[in-house]
């Protein structure tokens, strides 16, 4: 499971001063349970998954991955979980079967064993016809699938996922929103964050809102429901950052 407890993370610049980029953030996910983290950019989304992958340390609270206390214990967190970064950094003079080899290796899974992992992580994620490709020359789809399956490929039981469909066509969307629910069916725990409100409403149990470092409502579809008196995730969005459909246009533009 994944406990977040009071987080915040400050940033200070020479410019602007103290950031408060995440403040007072506490939500708590179960095995077997898919979590959404949803919020405009700048909101804290990636700030408060990347103190929970233990790549950033936390100004207060504190977050545990299976028990695993973030900052005590980073590196048996880490083996608890998988992380997939916004920014994938892929080896580009590698292909994806080498780079997932040693993503195997790095994970413990020598020879044989980190053989057949990756070649199941091949065929899970259908990209047997250019395994063998360097990853520089692969579209930027085909890299997202790439860094999903090198995200998993020690079998880890908590998943936490920044915008995993980021770049995909709609069948290789619809091939990681099979993979979320089958990580679901087989007891893990699935934290991630998305931009797409029809992908959130589809695949999530429970959802968290964050504005400007703040969660400003948590809950079920039916509980945002009753909260805003809203039916789409589109209109709960924008009616918890207070902004109409009008003034929503007029931020994007």
């Amino acid at each position: 499971m994944i406990e977040a407890e009071h987080l915040s993370k400050v940033f200070v610049d020479k410019k602007r001063g103290r950031l408060e980029a995440v403040s007072d953030v506490s939500f708590r996910v179960e095995g077997g349970e898919i979590f959404g983290l949803l919020g405009p950019n700048g909101a804290g989304k990636t700030t408060t998954l990347r103190m929970l992958a233990t790549i950033m340390r936390p100004t207060g609270g504190s977050a545990r991955i299976n028990g695993c206390d973030v900052v005590r214990e980073p590196a048996e967190a880490r083996r608890q979980m998988g992380f997939l970064s916004g920014d994938m950094g892929q080896y580009g003079r590698l292909t994806p079967r080498e780079a997932l080899v040693f993503f195997a290796k790095l994970n413990g899974m020598e020879g044989a064993d980190g053989r057949r992992r990756t070649d199941e992580m091949i065929e899970r994620f259908g990209f047997a016809s250019y395994a063998d490709t360097r990853i520089d020359k692969l579209s930027t789809g085909m890299k997202q699938k790439v860094a999903i399956a090198r995200t998993v490929i020690h079998d880890p039981a908590v998943l936490i996922l920044d915008e995993p469909s980021a770049g995909l066509d709609v069948p290789a969307a619809r091939q990681i929103e099979a993979f979320i629910r089958s990580a679901k069916r087989a007891g893990k725990c699935v934290l991630f964050s998305t931009h797409v409100m029809e992908e959130a409403e589809y695949l999530c149990d429970r959802l968290a809102v964050i504005n400007q470092g703040r969660i400003t409502a948590m809950g079920t579809m039916d509980e945002l429901r009753a909260t805003t008196g809203k039916r789409r995730l589109r209109d709960i969005f924008l009616t918890l950052l207070g902004l109409s459909e009008t003034q929503a246009e007029e931020v994007s533009a």
